[in-house]
This record gives C-alpha cells, sequence and structure tokens, in this order.
C-alpha cells in the first residue's frame, strides 16, 4: 500500500474517531469514565452515585453523560423508573485504537 493510500485510511479513521475524541477530550467526561471504569457494580451507576463521586451537579453529570451515549462509549439501562449508566464493552473506542495502528504503521514505513 502506497504512502497516499495510507494517509486516506488515516483520513476516514479520524472523520471516524470526531465524536469519540471530543467526547472523551473534556476532562469532567474522563472523571465520569474513570468512576464507571472504578466502580465494582456490574450493573452501572445512577446519576447521583456519580454525582457522589465526582462533585457535579446532576444537570452536569446529565449532560455530560449524555455526550458520551451519543459517543458509543456508555450505555444506559432502564429498571423501571432507574436508569444505570455503564461502559459499553463493544465502545467505539476500539475505533482509537486502529486510527493510532495505522499511524503506527504509517510510520513504521519511515523509520
Amino acid at each position: 500500500m502506497n504512502k497516499q493510500d495510507q494517509l486516506a485510511i488515516i483520513k476516514e479513521d479520524f472523520v471516524n474517531c470526531q465524536q469519540v475524541l471530543l467526547a472523551i477530550g473534556d476532562e469532567t467526561r474522563q472523571s465520569i469514565l474513570l468512576v464507571l471504569m472504578g466502580t465494582d457494580c456490574q450493573t452501572g451507576l445512577r446519576v447521583g452515585e456519580i454525582t457522589e463521586q465526582t462533585h457535579l451537579s446532576r444537570p452536569a453529570v446529565s449532560h455530560h453523560l449524555k455526550i458520551l451515549r451519543d459517543a458509543g462509549i456508555i450505555l444506559m439501562r432502564k429498571e423501571g423508573t432507574k436508569n444505570f449508566y455503564y461502559i459499553n464493552v463493544r465502545t467505539k473506542l476500539s475505533l482509537l485504537k486502529t486510527l493510532v495502528l495505522d499511524i503506527e504503521k504509517l510510520m513504521k514505513d519511515f523509520y
């Protein structure tokens, strides 16, 4: 594969990763993700539980959870009137891995 083909693939990777990069680029959303990753609870956490651990307001947590959900990084499970948020194991974060691997392939050709 020539350099131009590789660059075209990387350009497409960047486009595919835009929403994920924007979502995880925010420090507040990073702290929410760390809370979700650090919990022993496999069923997910409610907004109130995330609020307690991040010291953010409920509206702020809800806002950031929506962005993370829209990016495909977290999922929500409803149980009656309760919503539980958890990391999506088939997350779009894997797109970042593809991007990095494609960049490494291109750069390997130069060194």
